[in-house]
Order: C-alpha cells, then sequence, then structure tokens
C-alpha cells in the first residue's frame, strides 16, 4: 500500500456548513509556525479578542475563540453556567435546541422546555409564559439562528423579556454572527457562541464565545467545580485574560488563530451593516430564481435566516438526494440535506461568508435548473 498527499477537489460549498474559506484566510493559515506563549502571539491573541469583540457588538473582556469547533463554545456554555438543579428554559425548534437540551442535562441542570414547530421561530409569547411559570429559572437559552431549519428568532425581544424576569440568556449564534444583526450588548446578551466556518470565511475549528461581567461573576463564583477540566472558563480565563500576559493552559491551535484573526480583519473592513447586506442581497437573488422553478421556502417570510435557506423541492423532483449527488459529483456543488423529521423532505442551501456572491448563486442555480430540464 502507498500513500501521498491529499489534495482535495475544489468544490462550491453551498450547504449548511462549512462555507467556502477566503484565499488570504488559508495563506494566512499557513504562515510560520510559533509558539503559543510567544510575545508575538500573545500581541496576536489580543488582536483577536479585540476583533471579535468588533464582530459581537460588545465591550465584554472574556471575548475569545475556544480552542475547538462550535460544539464546544456551546458545551463551554453551558458547563460553566449551569450547576447541578438549576432550572434552565430552553426554546427548542429544531436540531441545535435540542442539543442545548442534551448539554443542560449532562451539566445537572432541569430543562424546562419551549416547544416550537420545526421552521419557526421561537415564540416569545410562549417563552414570557414559561418564565412567569418558573420564577425560580435561571437562564434562558435559545439558537439564534438554527441551522437545521434556517429559521431566524428574535433574540433582541427574547432577551428583553428574560431581562423582566432577571434570568441570565445564553445564545447559539453560531449560524448568525456576521451574517445578520447582532447586538450582543445592545440586546443584553450574556453568553453567547459561534463558529468559524459560517459567515466568518475561516475553517472549522475555533468557536468563538463572549461572556457579559455578569455571567463571569456566576462562573467565579460557583457552588460546584465545572464538570470539564478543558472549558472550566475559571481556569481559562488566565490564559486569555488580561493585556500582554498569559499563564500557561493549553497549547492554542496557533494556525489556527491566524486564521480567524484574517477573518475577522475581512469582516471589520468590509464592516458589519455590508456583510449583513451582502448576504441578504444574495438570499434574495436565491430566493426569486428558486421559486422561479417551483422551489418553495420552509420558513415563512420574516423568520427567515437568510444565509441558510430551507426549500421544498418540487413535486417533479423525485429522487431529492439523488439530484444532490449529480450537484456534487457533475458540478461540485455542495447542498444540504434536511436533518431529523426535515430529512428527505427539504435542502439547506447556504450562502455563507465568502460563498455569499451573485456568481455563486447564479452558478448553483444554474446547475440546478439544469438537471431539472
Amino acid at each position: 500500500m502507498s500513500f501521498s498527499s491529499f489534495v482535495p477537489t475544489a468544490k462550491l460549498l453551498m450547504g449548511p456548513g462549512p462555507s467556502n474559506v477566503h484565499p488570504d484566510v488559508l495563506k494566512a493559515s499557513a504562515r510560520a509556525t510559533i509558539g503559543h506563549l510567544d510575545p508575538e502571539f500573545i500581541g496576536l491573541m489580543d488582536e483577536i479578542k479585540s476583533l471579535l469583540r468588533l464582530a459581537f457588538q460588545t465591550e465584554n473582556p472574556l471575548t475569545f475563540p475556544v480552542s475547538a469547533p462550535g460544539s464546544a463554545g456551546m458545551e463551554t456554555c453551558f458547563v460553566n453556567l449551569v450547576e447541578p438543579g438549576d432550572k434552565v428554559v430552553v426554546c427548542i425548534n429544531g436540531v441545535f435546541g435540542g442539543r442545548q437540551k442534551e448539554n443542560i442535562e449532562r451539566a445537572g441542570g432541569i430543562p424546562i422546555i419551549v416547544e416550537d414547530p420545526w421552521g419557526r421561530a421561537v415564540s416569545p409569547d410562549k417563552v414570557h409564559s414559561v418564565l412567569k411559570e418558573n420564577p425560580d429559572a435561571k437562564l434562558l437559552s435559545f439558537v439564534h439562528a438554527e441551522t437545521s431549519t434556517g429559521a431566524l428568532s428574535d433574540a433582541k425581544t427574547l432577551c428583553e423579556i428574560a431581562k423582566e424576569f432577571d434570568v441570565m440568556t445564553l445564545a447559539d449564534c453560531v449560524t448568525s454572527l456576521g451574517g445578520v444583526e447582532l447586538d450582543v450588548d445592545g440586546w443584553g446578551l450574556d453568553a453567547v457562541y459561534s463558529g468559524t466556518q459560517k459567515c466568518l470565511s475561516c475553517p472549522p475549528g475555533l468557536s468563538p464565545i463572549s461572556f457579559s461581567p455578569r455571567a463571569v461573576d456566576h462562573v467565579m463564583s460557583r457552588k460546584h467545580k465545572v464538570q470539564s477540566w478543558f472549558l472550566d472558563l475559571s481556569l481559562v480565563i488566565d490564559y486569555w485574560q488580561g493585556e500582554g500576559a498569559r499563564s500557561y493552559h493549553h497549547t492554542a491551535p496557533i494556525n489556527s488563530m491566524y486564521g480567524i484573526h484574517e477573518a475577522l480583519l475581512h469582516l471589520s473592513q468590509e464592516g458589519l451593516k455590508s456583510a449583513w447586506k451582502r448576504h441578504l442581497d444574495n438570499h434574495k437573488r436565491l430566493r426569486e430564481g428558486l421559486e422561479g422553478m417551483g422551489f418553495e421556502y420552509l420558513v415563512p417570510e420574516g423568520e427567515r435566516l437568510p444565509q441558510l435557506n430551507s426549500v421544498i423541492f418540487p413535486t417533479r423532483v423525485k429522487d431529492e438526494a439523488g439530484l444532490r449527488k449529480k450537484l456534487l459529483l457533475e458540478d461540485k456543488i455542495e447542498v444540504g440535506a434536511g436533518l431529523g423529521t426535515l430529512a428527505g423532505k427539504i435542502w439547506r442551501i447556504g450562502l455563507m461568508g465568502y460563498t455569499s456572491h451573485p456568481d455563486n448563486v447564479d452558478y448553483c442555480l444554474g446547475a440546478i435548473k439544469k438537471h431539472l430540464d
């Protein structure tokens, strides 16, 4: 048996993630590796924190990328904020709300479920009722942008409700960061987590998080040890906190940090509002073309996530998996299948980050039309 270097075939990634990586980010990731406690790298860490604060729209000092993918960012938030016996109101309107529930249970918390149909935003009225019925709840958790369905929930309103009942808020922003409005401080979010492989045009492997001072106070005054050593923020803080000095916690993925720094530079140069508009404009372009071919949207207008389009294929499509395979093998376009109860019923077409460009929209539409005709 012989082996050789792996060279993947370039593809247009229009699924639920990862998205295509910006060439400048790939180049940055290939730069010379230095030590993770090198003064140069410590300076880079400080810049990454500042750039992430801009992206999240926050002044939270504890804002940094966890050295693992978005699922680890989710777990970081839950294992640090949930202690055994804590009541957590968790909103489930897709796969990733269900994962939040799983995290709550594994941390010893008691999940109080607010359930909405897959393909719909979280209902603020239901959240209000459940919080009113559970005055001892400590935390409200929800998915801002549900990647399994393409539903976008009203995080601002949900935070206002949480404030009324004096509970902390925790939001999954994996698919929303960089693609739609996200205002951590303005909305009053206490903890958020995201991922690099969606609208940041970066390879997967890091999970940006941000904790409010109130959330940090809770972490530092816990009665029980955090169940994960690696994700215990009371330990990680000493590695990321402070300007110019760090204590050893783990060896950071150095070259991945080069990548997220470059990606965040691009986002800051484009401007948040311009990035949000670009994603929305390309969504409209895609929607017009898909609807012209008989596709229908799963999510009602006003609750749709522009960068993740969940569509029901026309009745003349008898083999959706076969059509997706043709797109992948013949046209080198990846689109996503449905998850869970939506498997075999929808496609999830991503327009995230570097992928979100009118040329890519037109190429995808042309390929789909070719196979339908």
